[in-house]
């Protein structure tokens, strides 16, 4: 255990403390070597100072012997006195693990019991210190650019051959060994059963009438090729005319009632075509052939194969850039759920109720775990540094005791032998 600075000063305090209990010791013994010199020449009689020396040998005496006894009870504390093995002594360093484990049992008996626990959780108001920190735009930035260089990290640490082998292990591997008949048909029902179609079927409309329009030249072309060769040409060109403008109004006509025939059999197609892709063996079975083409092709292999390194590239460009938008919608939604958890009494209540179960769920399922920390960290210690690093924390204190001991000795010596002279003198 390295010492800090504070560990410093406080082995300078308690040595100067040591010297002041010391002395107090020194200063009682002179006293009392100088009461029994003077008593042994016959200073101190009932005549001048009326037995002052039996007063002041006697305080000093029992001041003496209770800085001895203090200093015994203080120094088998931490070490053997005078290095002799006492029995009894030295208890910190021989009763460390015991201390420690006491440690460990006294607070997990007293301090992490849920009850406890909880209440304190509810008296630091945790929701809302926290949604208010959050909820500040310069702690909301702290927290996105935290998170930006976490998501980067992880990022990098990433292998790209690693990353697709995942991807095609769990996303193009499912792809290939699920059916997507069944799924196409059901999503397909479903959005001609909502009607989401008809926007499709109006654009398609649409684009049909628009190429009829502008396409007349093509339909004299076709008209002509496909015309026998003893056809004249004005014939050739009045047929195109007419079918051309045939073909416009029909495409015109579909393209405004929404009830033409035309719609209705497309619709009647698709509702057949959706219940051919779930029910259907043959059609189901030409869906996944398509679906092995378009899988095979080079060009979906190639996407395949690229896609992470393409998520990877703008994941990294979003998180690099303070301003790009993925940073700055994060920070936003980190300062609205701020500015709720601080100003919001049921987001606050919500979220003080996943905190209160968490923590029960902890100190009932972990509490030994946790004191078992306490009762671990101390049996590693070393005795004889733990001895001195508790000392230094509380020795200083304890020096007071072997003052006192010295005070109250010779006060309690000097009450007793004023005592026993009133009554025996």
């Amino acid at each position: 255990m390295d010492l800090t600075m504070d560990d410093t000063a406080k082995r300078r305090d308690l040595r100067k403390m040591k010297l002041v209990a010391a002395g107090f010791l020194v200063f009682a013994t002179a006293v009392y070597l100088f009461a029994s010199w003077q008593e042994t020449r016959g200073a101190g009689g009932w005549v001048g100072w009326v037995g002052w020396v039996g007063y002041v040998r006697t305080a000093a005496e029992a001041g003496m012997v209770g800085a001895l006894a203090d200093w015994f009870a203080v120094t088998a504390l931490f070490r053997h006195p005078l290095r002799i093995p006492i029995p009894h002594t030295a208890i910190i360093p021989r009763k460390k693990d015991q201390l420690g484990a006491s440690l460990g049992e006294f607070v997990g008996t007293n301090f992490l019991v849920p009850d406890v626990v909880v209440s304190k959780l509810h008296s630091v108001r945790v929701p809302e210190r926290l949604g208010a920190w959050v909820a500040h735009p310069a702690n909301a930035e702290r927290i996105t650019a935290e998170a930006a260089a976490v998501l980067r990290g992880a990022v990098a640490v990433l292998r790209d051959e690693d990353v697709q082998q995942v991807i095609d292990a769990t996303i193009v591997r499912k792809l290939v060994d699920q059916q997507w008949g069944p799924p196409l048909g059901a999503l397909l029902g479903q959005v001609l059963a909502d009607g989401k179609h008809r926007k499709m079927v109006d654009l398609i409309c649409d684009r049909a009438y628009d190429w009829v329009l502008v396409n007349h030249d093509t339909v004299v072309r076709v008209v002509s090729q496909q015309a026998p060769t003893w056809s004249p040409r004005f014939l050739d060109d009045m047929l195109a005319d007419k079918l051309h403008r045939e073909v416009l109004d029909f495409a015109r006509a579909v393209r405004d009632d929404e009830n033409h025939q035309m719609r209705k059999a497309v619709d009647k197609f698709l509702a057949e075509f959706a219940h051919d892709l779930q029910h259907d063996p043959a059609t189901a079975a030409r869906a996944e052939a398509v679906k092995q083409q378009i899988l095979e092709h080079p060009e979906v292999q190639k996407l395949a194969a690229s896609a992470w390194g393409t998520a990877k590239r703008m994941i990294l460009d979003a998180v690099e850039d303070p301003a790009s938008e993925l940073r700055l919608r994060v920070r936003d939604g980190i300062i609205a759920w701020g500015g709720r958890l601080a100003g919001d009494d049921a987001v606050r209540s919500k979220v003080d109720g996943w905190l209160e179960d968490a923590l029960r769920y902890v100190v009932r399922n972990y509490a030994k775990e946790i004191t078992g920390v306490i009762t671990d960290t101390v049996a590693r210690w070393d005795a004889q540094e733990t001895s001195r690093k508790i000392e230094l924390q509380v020795g200083r204190d304890l020096q007071f005791i072997r003052i006192n001991g010295t005070v109250v000795g010779s006060l309690a010596g000097l009450a007793i032998y004023g005592f026993s002279q009133l009554l025996f003198g």
